[in-house]
């Protein structure tokens, strides 16, 4: 039985942070988990603070958290390795949909060998054997380990879908119309390239335009590590669309049966079966398009809505050096295995990942919003709130794994926030893990190196 209360600081009045942690905890709470009982409950507390809003992960790294952390408890408890408590309770592999006792509906899973591919990767056997050996020497600085495996819930039942539309110019170039408007995702590439791979016409004579409404009729916009699922998916029902229409158009003009036109998309040129010779390049057709009133009918935009919320999962290990003398933590790796379902663009997906890392690994060690006694700010400037830099942060070590999801054509799921969900609770746990030989059992986030010397001078001295 797992019991699950969210208590969340609301602010001084209810905005959309209000209910994140109950909205994605709930149909998260049984986490990648055989669990067969679940109480899930939370109560919003109105403080004379500033209202909260949406983060990276919102309200998914604390679920996952929640978790992972009352699995390594229950592990210590038993005398179990975290792994193997991990083993014991996972939900087999599924390729069809699983709901869990909470009445959640995952999309498919493999939690065990994503597990698996952060263990070998991390070499999680020899981290044991020198946090072993540290421990038997008395050394200063002793070695922690986090794992974590998570489940999180992307790109959701919304009450609208997304936009996209492509046009082709005169001169062969196509303009693709997004709903979406990235902020360093990079949708002008991954656009790009799904609308090449349906077109054949060249990624560079590819322009994507996002956020004019004069442009753009309609969109939801990026978040909730939706928009390749809805906005990408979109896309390529559109190039699809295109492709047909334009094969009418071609067959019209060469005086042919449209079953004959075939696209090269070696060379984006329409061209009669068996005939390579004579073709209609997307130029010729965008004239035509333009000039021809009696153009078949055809379709050069979509709407795309999922239906359903995809599950991405994987598996993260994190390793620190904690100085038991001061406190000071310091992460020296993190190895990540997140399954984003089929990858378009590996560049980009590793991108989103590393971001993720950083933000989770500042949550667990550095960052937090701090107020005095009468609800003032403190930490309201550069100086005074502990972002986390690249001297902080190791060089992150990305495994790849790919299950694809049914719920679209292209068999993805989201990314943008998995770095943040996997990194946040394995980053807390190492800490935990450094000390707990000195019977420290819990450090609440962030952990400060004050927060751990306290914790450890309150069960030694």
């Amino acid at each position: 039985h797992y019991q699950l209360h969210f208590i969340q600081d609301a602010g001084g009045f209810a905005e959309i942070g209000t209910i994140l942690p109950a909205f994605f905890g709930r149909p998260m709470a049984s986490a990648v988990y055989a669990i067969p009982n679940i109480e899930c409950q939370s109560t919003a507390v109105v403080t004379n603070t500033v209202f909260t809003t949406p983060y990276r992960g919102a309200g998914r790294p604390e679920a996952t958290a929640a978790a992972e952390r009352s699995l390594d408890l229950w592990a210590l408890e038993l005398g179990l390795d975290p792994v193997e408590a991990r083993r014991i309770n996972l939900i087999p592999k599924f390729l069809e949909p699983h709901t869990t006792a909470i009445g959640q509906t995952y999309d498919v899973g493999d939690y065990e060998t994503a597990l698996d591919k952060a263990l070998a990767a991390a070499g999680y056997d020899e981290l044991r054997a020198e946090q072993a050996r540290r421990r038997a020497a008395g050394d200063v600085v002793q070695l922690g380990i986090g794992v974590s495996t998570y489940v999180e819930i992307t790109g959701g039942v919304e009450p609208f879908g997304e936009h996209a539309k492509i046009v082709v110019l005169d001169n062969g170039r196509a303009n693709v119309y997004t709903g979406t408007s990235p902020h360093g995702q990079g949708h002008v590439t991954s656009w790009s390239m799904l609308a090449h791979e349906q077109t054949g016409i060249p990624m560079d004579q590819i322009d994507v335009i996002w956020g004019d409404t004069d442009l753009v009729p309609e969109g939801a916009g990026t978040m909730g590590s939706r928009s390749l699922q809805h906005g990408g998916t979109a896309v390529w029902n559109a190039a699809i669309e295109l492709v047909e229409k334009a094969r009418k158009l071609a067959a019209k003009l060469m005086e042919a049966d449209e079953a004959d036109v075939v696209l090269d998309k070696d060379s984006g040129s329409f061209h009669v079966s068996g005939t390579p010779s004579i073709t209609k390049s997307w130029a010729d057709l965008a004239v035509a398009a333009h000039t021809d009133e009696e153009l078949p009918e055809g379709l050069q935009h979509a709407l795309f809505f999922q239906g359903a919320a995809s599950f991405p999962f994987g598996s993260h290990v994190a390793v620190v050096e904690v100085d038991t003398e001061t406190g000071k933590v310091r992460l020296v790796r993190q190895v990540a295995c997140d399954d984003a379902g089929k990858v378009l663009n590996p560049m980009l997906l590793e991108g989103q990942i590393h971001g993720g890392i950083a933000q989770g690994a500042a949550q667990a060690l550095m960052e937090e919003v701090r107020y005095d006694s009468d609800g003032n700010p403190v930490t309201s400037n550069l100086a005074d709130y502990a972002f986390i830099s690249a001297a902080e942060l190791p060089s992150f070590e990305v495994v790849h794994m790919e299950t694809p999801t049914h719920l679209n054509p292209l068999g993805a799921k989201g990314i943008g926030e998995s770095g943040t969900i996997g990194s946040t609770p394995a980053v807390q746990s190492a800490v935990i893990d450094a000390v707990s030989h000195l019977g420290v059992r819990h450090i609440d986030m962030p952990c400060t190196a004050e927060k751990v010397w306290r914790a450890i001078n309150a069960v030694t001295s």
